[in-house]
């Protein structure tokens, strides 16, 4: 290699990851700053739900999910059913592996809003993390009789299929978010890898060659293909 053009490149490199550096502490600062403004309205404004969930939400941007769930649990004290509340205080739970309390959270979450599809799609997720698959499936189940035209869905329910074994059902559902989303190379990807771990690599090309068909890019799945080759 041209020394020149490696030290060119290194420059390069070093120069844009300093931009990163300076962009990503500008925008930590910014939001630091709008921290200390909402700070100063909820001074004159203190019982304002849309200020205590605003400054909730810069907490939570700034990964301090503490002082989230306390702004969130003062929100809760005054309005017990508030969505917004209750969702992102689960979610906040949730980074710091408390998932029992999200739970709790999602589940009072759907009593208001039963068909709240993060919350719902969110309570999958939770259950999985305690261990209660079938009870995670329940749920995946309900999501897509409530939100039958979601590639999201069906690929959730197929992920946990394929942790339990069930592999036939998680084929059909795959094929479900393709058909739902077909320019999804991730869904394809999906599909043929298990259709691999079943060694029906005749199968596997035939999905790769109608994904390509829909207008997936080969490049994409090149990866795939070389592994039907194996």
């Amino acid at each position: 290699m041209d020394r020149r053009l490696y030290q060119k490149g290194v420059v390069l490199l070093v120069v844009l990851l300093c931009q990163l550096t300076m962009q990503a502490q500008t925008t930590n600062q910014q939001w630091r700053d709008s921290l200390t403004v909402l700070n100063r309205m909820i001074d004159t404004q203190p019982w304002s739900t849309d200020l205590h969930l605003r400054k909730a939400a810069v907490n939570l941007e700034l990964k301090q999910w503490q002082y989230a769930i306390d702004e969130y649990a003062m929100i809760l004290q005054k309005e017990p059913h508030n969505p917004a509340a209750l969702f992102y205080r689960a979610y906040a739970n949730t980074h710091l592996r408390h998932f029992d309390l999200a739970k709790n959270d999602l589940n009072d979450l759907l009593i208001v809003v039963p068909n709240h599809f993060e919350a719902r799609l969110s309570l999958a997720i939770v259950l999985q993390q305690l261990g209660r698959k079938q009870d995670a499936l329940d749920n995946l189940n309900q999501l897509i009789q409530q939100h039958a035209d979601s590639a999201v869905a069906y690929a959730a329910r197929a992920n946990l299929e394929r942790q339990m074994k069930q592999d036939d059902a998680a084929l059909y559902d795959w094929q479900r978010a393709e058909e739902l989303s077909p320019r999804d190379p991730t869904y394809v990807a999906s599909h043929v890898d298990l259709l691999l771990v079943l060694e029906r690599r005749k199968e596997a090309r035939r999905v790769l060659d109608a994904a390509v068909k829909r207008g997936i890019p080969h490049g994409l799945l090149w990866e795939w293909y070389t592994k039907c080759k194996r």
